[in-house]
């Protein structure tokens, strides 16, 4: 089994700042570090430090080389990475001492994606396979038919949130993760509760919470309480999450084993600073002593 992933690829960088900048504030920071990042590339390197074999679909500009080197010599495969004229994506992130943070984004060539590109990827893809996009990109209704249409489990991290993007792409859905935030905002656009959704599995992460499930086969839903850990940086964390929720319903967990796993790997990755270079590995996530 694999996971296919239509995932954004970014430069981030991060500024440590005392407090998140507030309107015509101008604030200084005291730190500067540079990651790769991007939500599709967090979900990669978490998916394969969790031990699946991932094939990552997207695009760079000239200047992004070396982000699709950092992919590699973290066991995500990029075959199907394609180079653009157009920039690579970047985001310009500001931490606060309490671990929030703000973000802002240039998507550059995670918008350049062709429908070619993603037809000789997928080609290559067997049933039950799972293909994950999130909303850093373009062509993603056209993946999830392409998904659809050769058997495998279609997966969607609905972040960025656009309700019409959602929309738009739960008829071809078999699972869905989104935040609480998220999760009302859906249920406004739609009238239907994460509970009622077409979709088979739904997750919604409740932050310092935890994290509910639902299963619309079964009718159930189940509450994880969240690991407790001293935040530092937020920055990832659901991604991580998601990466090795993905990875374990890759390698046949259930999926109380799969959340467990995941939550356990986003607790660690708040204590860290740091996006998709400090995803932990399977084993530290194993290992842990958590509260």
């Amino acid at each position: 089994m694999a996971i296919w992933n239509l995932g954004s690829i970014n430069a981030d960088m991060v500024y440590a700042v005392p407090h998140l900048p507030r309107p015509g504030e101008t604030l200084a920071a005291t730190e500067l570090s540079h990651f790769l990042g991007g939500k599709g590339a967090n979900m990669s390197v978490a998916a394969a430090r969790a031990g699946a074999t991932v094939h990552h679909i997207g695009a760079v500009g000239p200047d992004g080389r070396w982000t699709v080197g950092r992919l590699a010599d973290y066991g995500v495969d990029t075959e199907h990475v394609a180079q653009v004229t157009v920039p690579t994506g970047h985001a310009i992130i500001a931490v606060e001492e309490t671990g929030e943070n703000l973000i802002v984004l240039f998507p550059g060539a995670n918008q350049e994606i062709a429908v070619e590109q993603l037809e000789q990827a997928l080609a290559g893809a067997k049933a039950g396979d799972l293909l994950v996009m999130q909303n850093e990109t373009n062509a993603q209704v056209e993946a999830a038919q392409m998904g659809r249409e050769r058997g495998l489990k279609v997966c969607y991290a609905a972040a960025p949130f656009d309700a019409e993007a959602v929309s738009a792409l739960l008829p071809h859905l078999d699972f869905l993760i989104l935040n609480e935030v998220e999760a009302e905002q859906l249920q406004q656009a739609t009238g239907l509760a994460p509970s009622e959704l077409p979709v088979a599995q739904v997750i919604v992460t409740l932050g310092s919470k935890g994290v509910r499930y639902f299963d619309s086969d079964t009718g159930e839903s189940q509450e994880f309480p969240a690991y407790k850990v001293k935040a530092v940086d937020t920055t990832g964390a659901g991604d991580t999450f998601t990466g090795y929720v993905l990875a374990g319903m890759d390698q046949g967990m259930s999926m109380p084993q799969a959340i467990d796993l995941a939550m356990r790997a986003a607790a660690i990755m708040v204590t860290r600073h740091g996006t998709a270079d400090v995803i932990p590995l399977l084993d530290d996530v194993r290992q842990a002593r958590l509260g």
